[in-house]
């Protein structure tokens, strides 16, 4: 595809070419736009509100205002409520900060993993127990 072919199909898709595609040098744009489109608008194993909400998650701790915005939008776009949105960023600085935390203290990997795997393995258990 040519530079004006991918215009034509990203404007058909959104109404407009964001400015960020035309950013692009011809080399790379069709596999940019086609990478885009495979991950961004068509549909994946992980429902669409799902992967914005991930996205989002993701730009928050990188602290990309560009992707956050985004993945924001395309969340609430893809039903995502504000109480999700909050949630999925409060998840996000959750786990950055523990892994912040283990990191820095250097927490014994295999002990950490074994750890985990026991207790996962206790609430199976007892959700089988249970149910």
């Amino acid at each position: 595809m040519d530079r004006n072919e991918v215009y034509k199909e990203i404007e058909s898709m959104f109404g407009l070419v964001p400015g960020f595609f035309k950013l692009v040098p011809d080399s790379t744009l069709a596999l940019e736009w086609g990478l885009f489109k495979k991950i961004q608008v068509e549909k994946g194993i992980i429902p669409e509100k799902y992967r914005e909400l991930i996205g989002l998650g993701l730009s928050a701790v990188s602290k990309c205002k560009y992707c956050s915005f985004f993945h924001t939008e395309m969340a609430k776009l893809n039903g995502a409520t504000e109480e999700e949105v909050e949630e999925a960023v409060h998840i996000a600085k959750n786990s950055a900060g523990w892994s912040t935390y283990l990191n820095g203290l250097q927490i014994d990997f295999v002990q950490f993993k074994e750890e985990i795997k026991a207790a996962c393995e206790f609430v199976r258990t007892h959700q089988e127990v249970h149910a």
